[in-house]
């Protein structure tokens, strides 16, 4: 291996001298995660400026031995993005690729570089009268490269699905510094096996997405929001399957709310409106139309009020306004928010099928008020796709850090009851370094036999991103 400054220079000559960091103040954000869990260290980081800088940084660094973490907009849930703590690896952070490369109107897609933040798509998107609809709380941090290595979900997955179903095309770094070039805004290529999807929810443990061509949509012209309170989780299911028989495709977003994570939000965020209190249930309806004289609201209205009679709702608002719609999902998207001020708290981002999530919630909450008693469950998410935040804040009066030492035997409770259910421990977060070993214990040894093997493939000498996933 070349020794640190022969190596270090070689960094300067790939990036310029003033984008490798190294002074412990420059790298200290790029250290720690969002949740302020994992803390690392590493020799220096690299803000390259395009994919030849990205190939050319990565080559010095298989060259040296040297690991690489690659590093988006840290808004991680899983320590993805976190550097280990023996400081061998450098940052490679993407957040100066940002440029909007193609913009093809006709073909629906937009080509854009991995440090794009997914709000600055938006409004590419927007410019040609066309959306790109992953949407996320923290979308004008988080960036299009880290939104395709977790696989991101977001609020509109009920209709177009999560980011492995909207890219066409990548680009991305390998180990060794090579290139591979499939920036193709094709829907249909069937030539041998879909590559770019090896890297979609890899968490850059096999490269480093620099780019990708996006599938855009026709941006909605009508849009109705309404906030429904409900009585249970069964409730919920039942208005879901009542709205989408009302409107089809143009329900866009479903979202349920426990009544503990609005409690939080208005504890926290104490000016922010609150339509219905005293429920112990909301949802969260979001329908959306391209055409300008949809009759949309009028049919969304109908549909609740046939949902209020037959007892599956117990209270309804109706967005009047871009405004009023506006407030409502600001409640939902400061439940995260005011749940990391309540304090540290176990977290788990899982997924079941819709039919599956009542019982599953009356089993999970019967054990873990069993095993915790007091404890306090911040329950939320994407019901129309199956997917649920399923937190555990601490008791009152106890402490976060006391309460944080149990998230094992929580996960052991949590995670078992959900894989007994045909669902997931991971819907769209990833899983870092937090759920290493949660993957050990529920991945069959055969698909955990194929992960590496695809691992030692692309990555050999296990460079990329090591710790993560496997």
């Amino acid at each position: 291996m070349a020794d640190r400054a022969t190596f270090e220079r070689r960094l300067a000559d790939a990036v310029g001298p003033a984008n490798v960091l190294t002074d412990a103040a420059d790298i200290e954000p790029f250290l720690t995660d969002w949740r302020g869990r994992y803390r690392g260290r590493a020799r220096a980081v690299v803000r390259p400026a395009n994919t030849g800088e990205v190939a050319a940084v990565v080559r010095a660094c298989a060259e040296s031995s040297v690991p690489i973490v690659p590093q988006g907009g840290n808004t991680g849930m899983c320590g993805g993005a976190t550097p280990a703590a023996d400081g061998d690896a450098i940052v490679v952070s993407l957040t100066r690729m940002r440029r909007v490369r193609a913009l093809d109107a006709a073909n629906s897609t937009i080509t854009v570089e991995a440090g794009m933040p997914l709000a600055a798509v938006h409004e590419a998107a927007a410019s040609a009268g066309l959306q790109f609809p992953l949407s996320l709380a923290a979308e004008g941090t988080a960036t299009i490269g880290g939104n395709l290595s977790t696989n991101a979900g977001g609020t509109a997955v009920l209709r177009f699905g999560n980011a492995r179903e909207l890219v066409l095309g990548i680009e991305v770094v390998l180990a060794d510094g090579r290139v591979f070039d499939a920036l193709r805004g094709l829907r249909k290529d069937n030539t041998g096996y879909d590559l770019k999807q090896l890297f979609v929810g890899a968490e850059g443990t096999l490269g480093i997405v620099t780019a990708a061509v996006l599938k855009l949509f026709p941006a909605p012209r009508t849009r109705a929001t309404a906030w429904v309170a409900v009585g249970s989780p069964d409730d919920a299911v039942a208005l879901l399957r009542t709205l989408r028989q009302a409107l089809s495709d143009r329900l866009t977003g479903f979202e349920l709310v426990s009544d503990v994570a609005l409690a939080f939000v208005h504890r926290h965020f104490p000016k922010l409106a609150d339509p219905l209190p005293g429920h112990p249930w909301y949802v969260l309806v979001q329908a959306d139309d391209p055409a300008d004289d949809s009759p949309l609201a009028s049919q969304l209205e109908a549909a609740l009020a046939g949902a209020l009679e037959a007892g599956i709702a117990r209270d309804a608002a109706l967005a009047q306004s871009g405004d009023q719609a506006a407030a409502m999902w600001v409640l939902r998207e400061n439940i995260s928010e005011a749940q990391k001020t309540e304090g540290l708290n176990i977290k788990h981002d899982i997924a079941l099928p819709v039919s599956a999530i009542p019982e599953y919630l009356r089993a999970a909450e019967s054990a873990l008020a069993t095993a915790f008693p007091g404890v306090r469950f911040v329950v939320f998410g994407h019901l129309g796709d199956g997917n649920l935040h399923y937190n555990l804040s601490a008791p009152e009066g106890v402490a976060t850090d006391d309460f944080i030492t149990q998230s094992p035997r929580a996960n052991r409770i949590v995670h078992d009851l959900v894989v007994a259910r045909g669902g997931t421990i991971s819907a769209e977060h990833g899983i870092g370094q937090l759920k290493r070993g949660e993957l050990v214990r529920y991945k069959s040894a055969v698909e955990l036999d194929l992960m590496r093997a695809v691992k030692r493939a692309l990555d050999p000498r296990g460079l990329m991103n090591p710790g993560k996933i496997l």
